[in-house]
């Protein structure tokens, strides 16, 4: 039967339910949804909504000036925002209002259209953000390059703070970001002292603020930095500037409200469509943020967690934004703030990111922020009317200037993109937001024609052989001129053709098959390679005929059907086999080599393989790597793909043995009760021995080739291993796959649960000690790893036993794990736990315990014990997650004694550059 068996969900299985008796204790789980109707508000929630509406007063007026708006409309859109789309959004947690990615087009509207024509446009710009929320659009919107988007809102942001530098300046700003550059010198002549003193306080203020040190800087920074600033600007300013200029609201009883729009269609129309689009961009890449925002929250709050049962557990999690209810909720809070004579609404970044760190866990928080500015707009009309223009001049100018980020231009010329994000900046600023889209998109699809355009083809003669460099995409604006240079080639002559690309369409692909097969008649030689020289060719026989890590399975088994293209390197897609997306991606392997010209598929050219000393026989470099082996194990020789066989070796004793695998042994799951057989509905499936067979004459045909030389190399120069690998023998888990490694690299032990039995214990085993001895002291590996994983049937079995347990070899086995059992039931040991989460369940919480108290077995070895003492051995814990192919590394220094949680942290790729990463965004917008 198989060791390890899939945990099961069936929370009626005795097996998933440890004994009362045992003293084990059970993970905590968070607390159910609470079912009944009414609208329940956390205490967190009062707090956060508190914080985010002391951020959203000063910022909704300041905003409100910045668009020569009338003042009590950015009050309104505040509250219209937090109530509105907090209560119909799709993403709970963030905060809408007005925003300084509207400014400048808000206050273009008012100059051309006046206020009541304005309030009008913004209706009807959110029932077209509503019309495209329910036509499900809200994903494609995101589809806009990240350089044209981070440079429309750095451009909007440069325009913010060359008008607000008027303002600080005792002055008023103009109509245009050029015009306010131009007019700038007039002003410094003219500037008045109080204005920008007040100014310069409120910007020292909001930078120093979030940099205050210390335990009391933690403290104090619980308020915004925005409110700080104004507050001081305005108690200084009532005392040393009292003539200066403050906020002047107006009555209500005179607001206005908005009228039929008046002017030319097409203006208007462009005037919809462009407040549409910049709140709606602004909207959804703010709720993408949140989401990231908040999910790390909560990962740190559960790795923060203390031991279960001590302490509080983390808040359930929140769910993934719904964008197109979201884009909805933007528009009907625009068409409501519009019809209530308030400023166009969207997402901000700065106030939501505020909102999650302050605590929120619910729509609530966001709802009743609105309710507070609401409250605010009748109770605290006074008390604004203190508040200098200067000082929330200064602080929109700062936020103007935090949408120019550095980090943004860093990655954008690190992606060749600056010329694009230049050209949307510069026409945001000379032309206005629409045009300056539209300049930024029609630059990037220049830029991208140009790349897909260039190419360069470049002909050497080397000892009679000629070299065809091609650099670039291969498409049909290349065909003439590589028709030409091919043309010109002896005809009998010896050529490579070296690939330097990713792509190759139709055309080029017709023209260089002609071209080969014809130059093959005349009798000349043609070798497709890549970059580095390797060939990219294989016979059509051996396409596709080895498990690769990314070529697909089927029912567990990698196919092994022919390529019929006969080039397994050109997949007939845009990302062939060999070929990834990652700005680094893993090389293709070098396949066989053939004389022949070599066919050819249209689709994408792979990435050639690299010139670090692999050599074509697909063994491993000095790295570890790997080539193509016949199965994704590397040192599996049947051929077959990981879970067709199940792993039981224990290599040790001077002999790396080749996987001995019992085929077919593992039993099918139990079917249902009503379960009725249908014997015509599929053919009847191979046999172990069958799949044996054929495992092992597929090696022969195609692997061994490859693998011969470097395996005659390890067969001269004996093993040299530099890692002792304890896991368990499930069939599921394939060490070389998820270790990367190849021949002669690991020393694996396998058995039923990953089991070290201590020394000099009563039911000790001397293979699995005698396999330790030998690693360490004859092989002198360097360090020792014990890999548990999900689902594991012996930990399983470990937590259903009883007193009536038969007393079979494999209990007789499993007795070993006892103390792992014992371990996890006692108070003296801190549970171990996923970095993140806690452990799903009992059976994943044995696991993670019984690969730390293995450890501790292990170290009780005599050759072990003193090789640690030399530090020349180190030990390692690991465990492997089967359903999400996710690692997980021990941590440094934990399990060895010390007293301290044992915490699995997650093993992931290095990070790729994120575009909407929450922490550039929230420096983007307000």
């Amino acid at each position: 039967m198989s060791a390890c068996v899939p945990t099961r969900h069936d929370h009626s299985s005795r097996s998933s339910q440890p004994p009362r008796s045992s003293g084990v204790k059970r993970p905590h789980s968070p607390p159910p949804p609470h079912r009944g109707g009414r609208f329940r508000i956390a205490g967190a929630d009062v707090s956060a909504s508190i914080t985010v509406f002391l951020l959203a007063i000063p910022m909704s007026l300041g905003l409100a000036v910045a668009m020569d708006a009338p003042l009590e409309a950015g009050l309104i859109s505040a509250a219209v925002g937090g109530i509105v789309a907090g209560l119909l959004g799709g993403t709970p947690l963030q905060v809408s209002g007005p925003s300084a990615g509207l400014t400048v087009v808000t206050a273009e509207l008012i100059q051309v259209y006046g206020w009541r024509t304005t309030c009008a446009i913004t209706i009807g710009a959110g029932l077209l953000q509503i019309l495209l929320g329910s036509l499900r659009a809200a994903r494609s919107a995101l589809a806009v390059s990240p350089a044209i988007v981070h440079g429309t809102l750095a451009g909007i942001g440069v325009a913010i703070a060359l008008a607000q530098l008027h303002i600080v300046l005792g002055g008023s700003p103009e109509s245009s970001a050029v015009s306010n550059a131009l007019t700038l010198p007039a002003r410094l002549e003219q500037v008045v002292p109080a204005a920008p003193l007040i100014g310069g306080l409120t910007v020292v203020i909001l930078v120093l603020w979030p940099r205050i040190p210390g335990r009391p800087g933690r403290i104090m920074r619980r308020v915004p930095a925005a409110l700080v600033s104004v507050a001081v600007a305005t108690a200084v300013a009532a005392f040393a500037a009292p003539s200066i200029a403050r906020v002047d609201l107006p009555s209500w009883r005179s607001h206005a409200l908005p009228e039929m729009p008046q002017g030319p269609v097409l203006g208007l129309a462009t005037a919809v469509f462009t407040m549409m689009l910049v709140a709606s961009l602004e909207s959804l890449l703010a709720a993408v943020a949140v989401d990231k925002l908040a999910a790390d929250r909560n990962s740190k709050r559960t790795a923060d967690l203390p031991e279960p049962g001590s302490g509080p557990t983390a808040s359930p999690p929140l769910k993934r934004s719904d964008l197109d209810r979201e884009l909805r909720a933007q528009g009907i809070a625009n068409a409501v703030s519009g019809l209530l004579g308030g400023l166009a609404v969207s997402g901000g970044a700065v106030r939501s990111s505020a909102n999650v760190r302050a605590g929120a866990t619910s729509r609530a928080s966001t709802v009743l922020h609105g309710v507070w500015v609401l409250l605010a707009t009748g109770l605290l009309v006074t008390a604004l009317e203190w508040i200098p223009l200067a000082a929330l001049g200064a602080l929109v100018m700062v936020v103007g200037i935090q949408m120019v980020n550095f980090a943004h231009i860093r990655n954008v010329h690190r992606h060749r993109e600056f010329l694009v994000y230049g050209a949307t900046i510069s026409g945001v600023l000379l032309f206005g937001v629409l045009k300056g889209v539209a300049i930024g998109i029609a630059v990037a699809v220049a830029v991208a024609l140009h790349r897909l355009a260039r190419t360069r083809i470049t002909v050497t003669e080397q000892d009679g052989r000629h070299l065809v460099v091609v650099r670039g995409q291969l498409t049909f604006l290349a065909v003439p001129r590589l028709n030409r240079t091919l043309g010109q080639l002896p005809q009998d002559a010896d050529v490579l053709v070296e690939l330097d690309g990713f792509f190759i369409d139709h055309a080029a692909y017709e023209m260089i098959k002609d071209w080969s097969n014809a130059h093959a008649a005349h009798g000349g030689r043609v070798v497709f390679a890549g970059r580095s020289g390797g060939r990219i060719a294989e016979p059509s026989s051996a396409a596709h005929s080895c498990c690769r890590p990314w070529t697909p399975w089927r029912n567990h088994h990698c196919h092994d059907g022919p390529d019929p293209a006969g080039l397994a390197a050109y997949a007939g897609s845009t990302e062939p086999a060999g070929t990834t997306t990652d700005p680094d991606p893993a090389p293709a392997p070098v396949t066989g080599a053939t004389d022949r010209p070599a066919p050819l598929h249209p689709g994408a050219i792979p990435t050639p393989p690299p010139s670090d000393g692999t050599d074509s026989t697909g063994g491993t470099d000095s790295t570890g790597g790997t080539g193509c082996t016949g199965g994704t194990d590397s040192t599996n020789i049947t051929g077959a793909a990981p879970d067709g066989l199940s792993h039981a070796d224990t290599q040790h004793a001077g002999a790396q043995h080749a996987s001995t695998q019992d085929a077919g042994t593992q039993p099918p799951p139990a079917p249902p009760a009503d379960y009725t057989p249908d014997h015509d509905a599929a053919p009847a499936r191979r046999t172990g021995g069958q799949r044996l067979v054929s495992g092992l004459s597929s090696f022969q045909r195609n692997t061994a080739p490859l693998v011969r030389e470097e395996l005659a190399r390890l067969a001269r120069e004996g093993q040299r291993p530099s890692q002792l690998f304890i896991t368990c023998a499930d069939s599921r888990l394939v060490t070389s796959m998820i270790t990367a490694s190849g021949p002669g690299d690991l020393f694996t032990v396998r058995n039923i649960g990953n089991l070290v039995p201590p020394p000099h214990s009563e039911r000790g085993d001397d293979s699995v000690a005698a396999a330790i001895e030998y690693a360490v002291d004859v092989l002198g590996v360097e360090s020792i790893t014990i890999c548990g994983h999900s689902g594991c049937g012996a930990m399983n079995a470990l937590l259903g036993a009883g007193p009536d347990t038969p007393d079979t070899p494999l209990w007789r086995w499993l007795r070993h794990g006892v103390p792992s059992l014992k371990r996890m039931a006692s108070k003296r040991h801190a549970w171990a736990r996923i970095s993140g989460r806690l452990p799903a369940d009992e059976v994943e919480q044995l696991c993670l315990t019984n690969v730390v108290q293995q450890l501790d077995h292990l170290r009780a070895h005599g050759s072990v014990a003193r090789r640690l003492a030399e530090g020349t051995l180190q030990l390692h814990g690991m465990y492997f997650h089967v359903a999400e192919a996710q690692s997980y590394l021990l941590t440094e220094g934990i399990g060895a004694g010390h007293g301290l949680d044992e915490v699995f942290d997650r093993v992931g790729p290095s990070a790729p550059y994120d575009p909407y990463e929450p922490a550039e965004l929230a420096r983007t917008s307000a």
